[in-house]
């Protein structure tokens, strides 16, 4: 007896396939920083403001940690507290470059052999502590700092900028950072990729 594939499994996986590529792209009219230094970019960052999206949703205080792989990419290791659980959750992932590593193009997993955007569209090259991110389009975009806040006018400025390039920012969604982070692991719901 022949076995054919149920339609609706091979539709969703093709249907999936073309997204697999097209997910580290950069937004039209949107550019990547150049002469961009990886030892300097390791360590923390702290969200300071986001587009929502599922993914993050309901979560306050969230950093993320950057660190050298074995293999030369980043791990990633992105907390946030979620009020609503009244607990740490924790996602590690994997980044690698796109393109030469002065760009600051990157893809970055959680999930398997998906990959999404790193777009760094604006960095403080001299003192390497604020940052503003895209992914592959403009639904996503995040404003990082390596304090918990940045000066109003700094905010206001990058803000400002992301409106040029389209990004919607009246839906910016600005965190709180009230709660000190665990030691990584501790009380926390992890998802591991490795």
């Amino acid at each position: 007896m022949e076995t054919k594939p149920k339609s609706w499994l091979f539709g969703l996986l093709t249907s999936y396939l073309p997204l697999l590529g097209g997910c580290t792209s950069v937004p039209e009219g949107v550019t990547v920083i150049s002469g961009f230094d990886l030892e300097r970019y390791l360590g923390t960052w702290y969200e300071i403001a986001r587009l929502d999206h599922r993914f993050e949703r309901g979560l306050s205080n969230v950093t993320a940690t950057y660190s050298l792989r074995d293999d030369g990419g980043v791990h990633v290791v992105n907390r946030g507290y979620k009020e609503e659980d009244g607990k740490w959750n924790e996602a590690v992932g994997k980044a690698y470059f796109v393109e030469s590593p002065d760009k600051g193009r990157l893809k970055v997993s959680f999930f398997g052999p998906f990959w999404d955007g790193y777009n760094i569209i604006e960095l403080d090259q001299d003192g390497y502590q604020y940052s503003m991110v895209a992914g592959p389009n403009r639904s996503y975009l995040w404003i990082l700092g390596r304090m918990p806040a940045l000066e109003p006018e700094l905010v206001n400025r990058l803000v400002g900028k992301a409106r040029e390039l389209g990004f919607s920012t009246d839906d910016l969604i600005f965190i709180e950072h009230t709660r000190k982070s665990p030691q990584r692991k501790a009380r926390a719901e992890t998802r591991h990729l490795d």
